[in-house]
């Protein structure tokens, strides 16, 4: 138990400093976009209105976020640019995080665990399981790079026969 107190309290400072960092330097960005020549339609009433609808509502999406994979940077960088008050952000920043530090601690040190004791005993499965996740992780983003592509190849395809009709 020691060694998970130790991982998640590692990893719950990391994610402190990570997302804190991240909601500034969205809070830096949106106030710079406030004095650029964005700063009209920053002003909108439309956006007034996301923008207070984030500040009140958006420390659930916050600490939720934290359960996510990908998501959680955008979440602290657009709570940071629509200036959510530090009174809403830092209750879900420490929620969401410290849930995320203890589910990486716990999962993480498991896995670890797990492969460690089937080094030891059976080194031939630990090493074919690592070369499972390994050509699992490659698999995946081969898979994705190709779909991205194909994605990217038919939607330029598309554009000339686009351009082609409207004339």
């Amino acid at each position: 138990m020691d060694k998970v107190a130790l991982t998640a309290g590692a990893l719950y400072v990391i994610v402190l400093l990570r997302a804190g960092g991240t909601f500034a330097v969205g809070w830096l960005a949106g106030a710079g976009a406030r004095r650029s020549r964005l700063s009209g339609r920053i002003s909108s009433a439309r956006f007034l209105r996301a923008e207070r609808a984030i500040q009140r509502w958006g420390a659930p999406v916050v600490a939720v976020s934290f359960l996510t994979v990908g998501f959680q940077t955008a979440a602290n960088f657009l709570a940071g640019s629509m200036r959510m008050p530090l009174p809403r952000y830092l209750p879900a920043l420490f929620v969401g995080g410290a849930a995320w530090a203890l589910i990486y601690a716990t999962a993480g040190i498991g896995v670890l665990e797990v492969l460690a004791r089937l080094f030891a005993e059976r080194t031939a499965f630990g090493v074919a399981a690592v070369a499972a996740l390994l050509l699992a992780a490659c698999g995946a983003v081969l898979y994705r790079r190709r779909r991205a592509a194909r994605s990217a190849g038919s939607a330029s395809a598309s554009a000339p026969a686009a351009a082609a009709e409207e004339s």
